[in-house]
């Protein structure tokens, strides 16, 4: 027959196991708080900063929309602003058809009138 003895028990490998090899306190919890704060950072640089830049500019170009001005939709509707209104714009997009638009749904200005232009 074999010796029992010379084997571990569970109990035993799961004490050796959850000692900490660097004695108490550890010594990696300030590693592990850095690396963190460089993966915090990392995502602010790569999506949040870049999204808040395009969401200003977006914002920007929003107010400085008049009638005259040449604007895409979100929808894909080419159309020319007639009235701007507190939360949208009259939007031309054909000779006797207008509709009303969301100032969110306003995508980009295709062409801003020339002064001449205007009348």
């Amino acid at each position: 027959m074999t010796k029992m003895s010379s084997l571990i028990t569970l109990p035993e490998l799961l004490a050796e196991s959850a000692a900490p090899a660097g004695g108490p306190g550890g010594g990696a919890g300030w590693q592990i708080l850095v690396f963190y704060a460089l993966i915090a950072g990392g995502f602010y640089f790569l999506f949040i900063a870049p999204q808040r830049k395009k969401q200003k500019a977006l914002e920007k170009m929003l107010a400085e929309l008049q009638s005259g001005d040449e604007v895409i939709t979100t929808g894909g509707i080419f159309g020319v602003i007639t009235n701007v209104k507190d939360d949208r714009f009259v939007v031309r997009i054909a000779d006797d058809t207008k509709i009303e638009v969301s100032k969110g749904f306003i995508q980009s200005v295709i062409k801003k009138p020339v002064a001449s232009e205007k009348k």
